[in-house]
């Protein structure tokens, strides 16, 4: 029987689908990266709750958790990193039942929890995926957690080198689908990390559009 994980008083949320996502997410990530995920999630709540938003907590869980398949061995394809996960989550949720509208609104916060000016103007649990994940990453928005929660955090979810095991899994994205990086942050990370790393300058690709002007 699994024990609830309790944070200030606050209990993540607690049924078959989210176990096996915990399960899920203990085989296909390092432990640095299974710490990331769960303090995404945690951070998602404290921020709906400082900001009394209304959200479906166990789907803020479940997208929290599942974000980032795409940077998995198991679980990369084609598709920018954000959507190959989003797809992985997706057809893990509806081959266990979970409902395709729920399954749809977990999709939307995984595939944009990386897209600073959209994901924050989506749905609360949308929103609330990505800005928990930038609490993480970036520190954003960490000014609204009180300290003894983040210690709390911390504590149970060390981060364990995260900034350079993050930028080691993001590079590894840009070298194996350099085409994913255009217009995004990920363009930076393959400038810095990958040798030899080249990629369309957006400018170039305006010019070569096929009109006259």
């Amino acid at each position: 029987m699994r024990t609830p994980v309790i944070i200030g008083g606050v209990s993540d949320p607690d049924s078959e689908l989210t176990r096996k996502a915990a399960s899920l997410v203990e085989r296909v990530h390092s432990k640095t990266m299974r710490g990331h995920v769960h303090r995404t999630w945690w951070w998602s709540e404290f921020l709906g709750q400082k900001r009394g938003l209304k959200y479906d907590r166990e789907a803020v869980y479940l997208a929290s958790l599942l974000h980032d398949l795409g940077l998995t061995e198991e679980f990369a394809a084609d598709q920018r990193f954000e959507v190959d996960g989003a797809d992985a989550a997706s057809r893990f949720l509806l081959a266990n039942g979970y409902a395709e509208s729920r399954a749809q609104l977990v999709w939307d916060a995984i595939a944009l929890h990386a897209s600073a000016g959209i994901a924050d103007r989506k749905e609360p649990e949308v929103a609330l995926v990505h800005m928990g994940a930038h609490v993480d990453v970036m520190g954003l928005w960490i000014e609204e957690i009180t300290p003894s929660l983040i210690d709390d955090v911390l504590q149970l979810y060390p981060r364990l080198g995260f900034k350079a095991a993050f930028q080691a899994a993001l590079a590894e994205v840009a070298r194996k689908k350099p085409h994913t990086a255009i217009g995004t942050g990920l363009a930076d990370i393959g400038h810095r990390h990958v040798h030899d790393f080249e990629i369309p300058n957006v400018c170039d690709l305006l010019d070569h559009a096929p009109f006259e002007s």
